[in-house]
């Protein structure tokens, strides 16, 4: 896009801050940035649920699974939402970019993601506060049949800053409905809880956050290395967590703790 047609996009959608209608500039002004199926703009605060303040797209099936599913528990497994926990999350990500490395084989991907139709995102982050993080996801779904090319990477990357600053001082004043709310503990505590109270099962604490990044998508050597321990020590937390939840594989682990998540999060 040549700035000749930038500018005029940018002013109309500059004036269009604080006003109803700024999420539609924003898209207007992206989609001459890059072409784009869907767009959703998601406020992420804490570990609380998450809240969606706007979205669009061309085939409604890919956000079918969204209130009921995502906002329902699996945000939690969700990259984008692991990166608005590690904090400071600013400007752009691409979601195969952060996700995991044993990402695509997990129940989150092949049950949720892939029901979704989506093929790609590119998230735009605008941290608020040290507890809020906006998100505006730009995916390519079945619409299209094709992921993001370099091009139209490139060419959001190149106004990450205004499209964050615009995201910024449009919801400068925002504060999530849940706000007044004490933090949740730890979510593998909740998880411990939950997991003791359904089914008896007792998992240690590392046993639980080793549960909990099997469930990412994150191979043994992946969790040594973000846990900082041995490969062989990762290997027996996850005979141990099998061993105490009488399953023999990732696949059994995801169909006990996936069904739980919504717990998770309606103990919030």
């Amino acid at each position: 896009m040549t700035r000749n047609e930038y500018d005029p996009l940018l002013a109309s959608t500059i004036m269009a801050l604080a006003t109803p209608e700024l999420p539609q500039h924003f898209s207007r002004l992206v989609k001459h940035l890059t072409a784009f199926d869907n767009l959703i703009i998601i406020a992420y605060h804490g570990e609380q649920r998450p809240a969606v303040l706007y979205r669009e797209y061309t085939d409604p099936v890919v956000y079918l699974p969204m209130d009921s599913q995502y906002l329902g528990g699996a945000y939690l497994l969700a990259p984008f939402y692991r990166e608005h926990l590690r904090g400071g999350a600013e400007g752009i990500r691409r979601l195969m970019d952060v996700a995991p490395d044993h990402f695509r084989r997990t129940h989150y991907y092949k049950h949720y993601y892939q029901q979704t139709t989506l093929l790609d995102e590119i998230a735009v982050f605008a941290r608020l506060t040290e507890n809020v993080t906006l998100t505006a996801c730009f995916g390519k779904d079945r619409s299209s049949g094709k992921p993001f090319n370099k091009r139209e990477r490139e060419a959001v990357e190149q106004y990450a800053a205004t499209l964050s600053g615009l995201m910024k001082k449009h919801w400068q004043d925002y504060r999530p409905p849940d706000a007044m709310k004490a933090a949740p503990a730890p979510l593998e505590e909740r998880l411990q809880e939950v997991l003791n109270q359904e089914h008896r099962i007792r998992l240690s604490p590392r046993q639980a956050e080793v549960a909990l990044f099997i469930l990412r998508g994150h191979s043994s050597l992946s969790i040594s290395l973000h846990l900082g321990l041995s490969l062989q020590t990762v290997k027996v937390f996850r005979r141990q967590l099998y061993a105490k939840c009488s399953i023999s594989s990732q696949a059994e682990l995801f169909a006990l703790l996936m069904p739980l998540f919504a717990r998770l999060t309606a103990a919030e």
